[in-house]
């Protein structure tokens, strides 16, 4: 019985060393590596995101021929890696709708279907965005970019996640949702103003992207543009001038005046303004004080009526006392000259009055933030918070002459 024993052992050894000597010599390795088709999603899955990764994998074989076929019989594009085991649909994929595979895979010399459907999700709601700045548009150093939304955004994490900015020079920045009505504006500003010259490229990889309570994304919002010169406006409302200072040297010094600041209706806001448009004639309207007032060279620096514009009328006090509604008013020359160097995006920079630029000011006062609130306003910074609110009710317009 003791002599079996021993023979079975090594019998068994033999049989080891042998099946290690064959697994060495890769002759059959087909005996330890099993072949699969791996698909991305599911064969039978529904409710499949268009923006998820669509592939097909073979594992330990290779793809032959691959195809995605959508219910009008429309070939999906697609790219197969050099080593022809993986398959990526590239081309995007519609909402509600049923996709068929179909192809063949090679294990060893034996061919193998490639076959299988998914279906995509039909959407309650479909979210589309649109941005601030136009492509290969020169903007100012303090220009933010926005994405408003024409719908509420949910889950706002998942929009920030699909989104890139790239910048030619180094640049700290960050999102943040400003407050508003429905939770649907994310603007993105850098930490300091914008070095002049930079280049930027926005792509917000947005379509198919679940944005919460049955809404999803209803398009890609792609974008490159870049920074001008610098250009700042220093107006100090105690010294009835306003300087403009283009690449850290003062260019113009002009006498100016300001809002009178005996209501808060007109005082002109302190803080950091931005350029928004521009408007060569301009009816002005803030009833019941006037109505379809007309100006020229009018530079809107927010939205609660505030411009930078020609006001012949004040020329007597422009340099010694602040007279207007809440406007900065120059002579004409002035007003035109001004005019013709802003660029959508330059800081204007206020100071001396007595009453803020706020939330309740308009869309754009995001340099009013400091950049730990800022930050914090990112639904990916952990602890989001509503720090800035805007006015329940909102002052009467200010500006206009």
């Amino acid at each position: 019985m003791f002599a079996t024993k021993v023979r079975a052992r090594l019998a068994l050894v033999a049989s080891v060393l042998f099946l290690a000597l064959v697994g060495a010599t890769g002759c059959s390795s087909s005996l330890f590596a099993e072949f699969k088709l791996d698909y991305s999603p599911g064969d039978g899955s529904t409710d499949v995101s268009p923006a998820d990764d669509i592939f097909v994998k073979a594992e330990h074989g290779k793809l032959e021929s691959v195809t995605l076929t959508s219910p009008a019989g429309h070939q999906l594009d697609g790219r197969l890696n050099a080593s022809k085991d993986e398959y990526h649909v590239t081309e995007p994929l519609g909402f509600g709708k049923t996709y068929t595979w179909s192809g063949t895979a090679k294990d060893g010399s034996k061919s193998v279907k490639i076959e299988g459907t998914f279906t995509t999700i039909n959407p309650e709601t479909l979210t589309y965005g649109s941005l601030n700045i136009g492509d290969d548009q020169t903007v100012g150093i303090a220009a933010p970019i926005i994405i408003q939304f024409d719908s509420h955004v949910e889950d706002k994490a998942a929009v920030e996640r699909a989104i890139t900015v790239k910048t030619s020079t180094p640049t700290e920045g960050a999102w943040a949702w400003l407050p508003d009505d429905n939770g649907s504006r994310l603007h993105w500003r850098p930490r300091e103003y914008w070095k002049p010259g930079t280049k930027v490229e926005v792509n917000a990889k947005l379509y198919g992207v679940n944005m919460g309570d049955g809404a999803y994304g209803g398009q890609d919002l792609s974008l490159e543009f870049q920074i001008g010169r610098s250009q700042i406006v220093k107006a100090d409302a105690t010294t009835h001038r306003m300087q403009v200072i283009r690449d850290g040297q003062v260019v113009s010094d002009y006498a100016v005046s300001y809002g009178a600041g005996t209501e808060e209706r007109n005082t002109t806001r302190s803080g950091t303004h931005i350029v928004q448009e521009k408007h060569e004639h301009f009816k002005m309207t803030n009833e019941p004080y006037y109505r379809d007032v007309d100006e020229y060279y009018a530079v809107r620096i927010s939205n609660n009526g505030e411009f930078i514009h020609e006001n012949p009328n004040t020329v007597g006090s422009q340099g010694s006392a602040n007279v207007s509604n809440g406007c900065i008013n120059l002579n004409p020359q002035d007003a035109q000259e001004y005019f013709n160097s802003a660029l959508y995006g330059d800081p204007v920079e206020v100071t001396g009055t007595d009453v803020d630029l706020s939330a309740a000011d308009g869309d754009i006062y995001d340099w009013t933030i400091d950049w730990a609130t800022w930050k914090s306003m990112s639904a990916l910074d952990g602890s989001a918070k509503q720090v800035v609110s805007a006015s329940a009710k909102k002052p009467a317009p200010i500006g206009g002459n």
